[in-house]
């Protein structure tokens, strides 16, 4: 089984495609050297990113630009 699971990730936005930019960019940012805002161990930016919009310890604002 997958955790977190898709559908508790998609509660927490209003579509997949934010879901997957939110990911993405937080990614990014821990892969540039952003510290983890999650207790969950791991090498890979991608799944901290999951974990951490899983807790709620990320959010996102959207703009006319696109995520913030």
């Amino acid at each position: 089984m997958i955790y977190p699971a898709i559908a508790d990730l998609l509660s927490t936005v209003d579509n997949r495609y934010t879901l997957v930019m939110q990911i993405a960019k937080r990614a990014r940012q821990v892969t540039a050297g952003s510290e983890a805002r999650t207790d969950f161990k791991s090498n890979k930016s991608v799944t901290i990113a999951v974990n951490e919009i899983a807790e709620g310890k990320v959010t996102y604002e959207r703009t006319t630009d696109g995520l913030k």
